[in-house]
């Protein structure tokens, strides 16, 4: 029998690999609906869905290697790097419905004054390294044409063999968005690849990528700690905000 590996599991969902099958478990089917249908939509390699029953979705294994972890050195080389933002680019070109609404900001406002608020509070990182990083976040938060995007592109999301994508996973957050929080996302813990990244995507405002990098990393914080992944001093979001 295959062993099960426990790969994600806190109070919204979890995730679980049963030998070359991976089963996705959360109670919202909104999100399982979401995901099923942009993998339907784009064009890049996606898992294929053996079967649904809410509120489980089986997906099939992808081939290949991830691009990195977040806090660690990525094992693959520039040329994979490139693939990514080729692909990412591809999935920004997904048509979205033409009733789309332009993207709100009210509630990712509302969140950065939020998780700022808890840092400051607890006392995690010091008070004009917030300050910096909200400063910087707040270009983020500008008005934008939305974008089909996958809404949380870490780089172990993204899957590639050589100079070429094999897959890319976790589609429950897709929809219409930022385009540049996709590419902020990928290179949070991998700034060194950035320029890979753009080169394989095109042209992008490097500013607005930083500034997504310090609304995720302030944003993710509060959340990381409250639902239990360890110490806030030790999240690699930490460092990044330290990074300036």
């Amino acid at each position: 029998m295959p062993e099960v590996e426990v790969l994600v599991a806190h109070q919204a969902r979890a995730t679980l690999r049963v030998g070359d099958v991976f089963l996705k478990v959360d109670s919202d089917r909104a999100g399982i609906d979401a995901e099923v249908a942009a993998m339907a939509a784009v064009t890049v390699p996606t898992p294929r869905v053996l079967w649904r029953e809410h509120p489980v979705l089986a997906l099939e294994l992808v081939p290949g290697t991830a691009l990195g972890t977040f806090g660690h050195p990525s094992p693959v080389g520039p040329a994979a790097w490139s693939a990514a933002g080729s692909a990412l680019r591809a999935i920004h070109r997904t048509p979205l419905p033409d009733t789309t609404a332009p993207v709100v900001t009210g509630p990712l406002r509302r969140r950065l004054d939020d998780s700022c608020a808890w840092l400051l509070a607890h006392g995690v990182i010091a008070a004009d390294v917030v300050e910096r990083n909200r400063r910087r976040a707040e270009l983020a938060l500008r008005p934008s044409a939305p974008r089909f995007t996958h809404g949380d592109l870490q780089p172990d999301h993204v899957f590639v063999d050589g100079d070429r994508v094999t897959g890319v996973i976790d589609w429950s957050a897709a929809g219409p968005g930022d385009p540049a929080l996709d590419v902020a996302v990928l290179t949070l813990g991998h700034p060194e690849h950035l320029p890979r990244v753009v080169a394989g995507y095109g042209a992008v405002d490097l500013d607005v990528v930083r500034a997504w990098w310090s609304y995720r990393a302030l944003t993710a914080i509060p959340w990381l700690a409250e639902h239990g992944f360890g110490s806030p001093e030790a999240f690699p979001e930490t460092a990044v905000l330290l990074r300036g």
